[in-house]
């Protein structure tokens, strides 16, 4: 948390100062406002935020998804003066919710040319509703760097000249020493230089890091947006509000998992995944590694920790400060540790916290970074790619190396920044390029996890296991399993090895996630460990913001975000054939350890999930579907423009 003067911004979700008014007006829980700024005629507005979509979207990604669908054209090049960027919050943004500070950030991706959006945390997202904003809205190009300043209601597109071609830790820096108690997203070298996979920073180390929306702000020219907000907003029922959130803490508290996680943070998972076979190894080929002691985090917390980090108002602070070499920053999380550690075969952490802490300077997706280096890694090794100096498994002063040549799109790192799939085309090295639809596979192998394998083959952005990842199957949760999937389902959802039944799970998984990337909370409450869920937020609702939902109407919602997030993506021409797995997962068996001669088999999961979604076998929803979410208009638009394409 910020010093205690800081704490004051939450000061509108105190009871005292959100006694519920009388008589009406705004909905509770929201400012009702949207800020849309266009960076080519620098035009600003204040637009109310429709109540009708709110109910039927609640705030976030769901919104978002709502609002990129109605002005975006299909066909549209993401770097493009047409693409637009929408950071939004939801109605548990800035309260005193746990992990109530989470922020998304959606577009249309360069890396992917489909549906991107990019979760945060740190303290932007509370910020920018303290400031007034439910959302802001960035579109145009502006011809020169620019800055976006927001006071309140004093919004300004100021000349960025003296911040252009410095990475984010620099200008972040400046800017807040510039604008006092502010808070800044900001983009470096990389998403100045169109990387594909380059993120936006926020406090230093947090990262709206996947799909490649730091390119779509240096496309835009836009290098940060600053927000400092002094303003409240009103819960509907202050009373209620505090005893919901006692019995949701509460709860948080007696959770183990949660104990563990800001004991060791996410690097818990490096021996976890070790002992069961799915700690992702040498570009996604093994799922054991053989000096993993040296990178749990266990062993980090005992060598390097320093201290820990927390988001805005978060009860469980599983970020972690490491030491190594005269660098003191925020570490990598398991996803890092595992894209520049295990994946590249590399046991030093020393260079395995550089090159973190380097993506977080250039600005840079440290899943996608570290992907790309071991599928070059892999390509070298084969013959593929030709490189001036050597490119070895497990050199830890190359991965470093080849981090900065991407940053600056330097000779082979030119290449590499354009992704794997991309690389891979290029190099006709396809069978080595661990993507889905054009997103670098994070730190999971569906050979040892069966629904992680769905998860990343459906997922609407790419290779995700955040939108929809199970937990029952890899942690042994019986009980929330029988209870959020039936016990009919009992033991079978929770083999890992099986594919029945994980069809279900991912589906009720993904709404349910829908709904938490709307609200906005953070996936640790209701994920891993799943803490929370629909009855959880529906009581939580209620008092907040008015509303009152039973979690199957929360469910139904959840269900209209992925279809309309799937919809978005269907008429830029995907359908079944983009729901794929690398042939690495689906042909060649895992080699070694607990999960040895495990393949996926996709298509039986692929056919029960499309059922289960009321879609048909080519993966597109049905008219039936549409009409019983209330998204007939986007469907019949949608599936118009699909076919226009000259598909079935």
């Amino acid at each position: 948390m910020r010093p205690v003067q800081w704490q004051a911004s939450v000061r509108g979700a105190l009871p005292g100062a959100c006694a519920r008014s009388e008589g009406g007006g705004r909905m509770k829980g929201y400012n009702n406002s949207i800020l849309r700024v266009n960076l080519s005629d620098g035009t600003v507005k204040n637009e109310k935020l429709d109540d009708d979509l709110i109910r039927k979207y609640i705030g976030g990604t769901g919104i978002c998804a709502k609002i990129l669908f109605d002005e975006l054209k299909a066909g549209i090049d993401p770097l493009g003066v047409e693409n637009k960027l929408i950071w939004g919050t939801g109605p548990l943004t800035g309260t005193l919710w746990m992990s109530a500070g989470r922020g998304v950030v959606c577009s249309k991706s360069p890396a992917t040319g489909i549906w991107a959006e990019s979760h945060y945390g740190g303290f932007f997202a509370p910020e920018l509703k303290y400031a007034g904003y439910d959302f802001l809205i960035v579109e145009g190009k502006s011809e020169k760097p620019v800055y976006l300043q927001i006071l309140d209601e004093h919004v300004d597109i100021l000349d960025a000249g003296d911040y252009w071609g410095k990475n984010t830790h620099e200008v972040e820096g400046k800017l807040k020493k510039k604008v006092p108690m502010a808070e800044v997203m900001v983009i470096g070298r990389a998403g100045e230089k169109l990387v594909k996979f380059a993120g936006i920073i926020t406090n230093f180390a947090s990262a709206a890091g996947r799909c490649g929306l730091g390119a779509v702000m240096g496309s835009k020219k836009l290098k940060a947006v600053v927000v400092r907000g002094t303003k409240n907003f009103e819960v509907h029922d202050s009373e209620r509000y505090i005893a919901e959130i006692k019995k949701a803490e509460q709860k948080l508290r007696a959770s183990q998992q949660n104990a563990d996680l800001h004991n060791i943070g996410t690097n818990i998972l490096v021996a976890y995944k070790s002992a069961i076979g799915e700690l992702v190894t040498r570009n996604h080929s093994r799922g054991i590694f053989e000096n993993a002691d040296k990178l749990t985090g266990e062993y980090l917390r005992k060598e390097y920790f320093v201290k820990h980090r927390a988001c805005f108002n978060c009860r469980t602070g599983c970020k972690k400060v490491y030491r190594t070499d005269g660098i003191v920053a925020g570490g990598p999380e398991y996803e890092g540790t595992m894209a520049f550690g295990t994946n590249c075969l590399n046991s030093d952490f020393h260079s395995v916290h550089e090159a973190n802490h380097l993506c977080n300077d250039y600005g840079l997706d440290s899943i996608s970074a570290g992907c790309v280096i071991a599928f070059a890694m892999e390509c070298y090794e084969h013959g593929l790619l030709k490189s001036d100096f050597p490119i070895n498994w497990g050199d830890g002063a190359v991965i470093i190396k080849l981090v900065k040549m991407i940053g600056e799109r330097e000779g082979i790192g030119d290449l590499l920044a354009e992704g794997t799939r991309s690389a891979g085309a290029q190099l006709n090295a396809g069978k080595f390029a661990m993507e889905v639809k054009g997103l670098e596979i994070s730190g999971q192998d569906g050979r040892a996890h069966r629904s992680v394998a769905l998860t990343h083959a459906i997922s609407v952005r790419g290779a995700d296991h955040l939108r929809s990842l199970v937990t029952v199957d890899q942690l042994g949760y019986k009980e929330a399993a029988a209870k959020r999937f039936g016990a009919h389902t009992l033991p079978d959802i929770c083999d890992p090895y099986s594919e029945k039944y994980k069809a279900l799970a991912v589906k009720v998984c993904e709404d349910v996630f829908a709904v938490r990337d709307s609200l906005i909370t953070c996936w640790y409450t209701c994920g891993w460990p799943p803490v929370f869920w629909l009855e959880d937020f529906a009581d939580m609702l209620y008092p907040v913001t008015g509303m009152q939902y039973s979690p199957s109407d929360l469910q139904v919602i959840g269900e209209r975000i992925a279809n309309l997030r799937r919809l978005f993506n269907i008429r830029e021409g995907l359908d079944a054939g983009h729901d794929y797995l690398p042939e690495r997962f689906t042909a060649e068996p895992m080699p070694d350890g607990p999960a040895k001669g495990q393949v996926v088999n996709l298509g039986v999961m692929l056919s029960e999930y499309y059922a289960l979604r009321n879609w048909d076998v080519h993966g597109l929803p049905s008219e039936e579907c549409a009409k019983k979410l209330g998204i007939e208009r986007e469907w019949k638009q949608a599936m118009a423009e699909y076919h226009d394409k000259g598909n079935r």
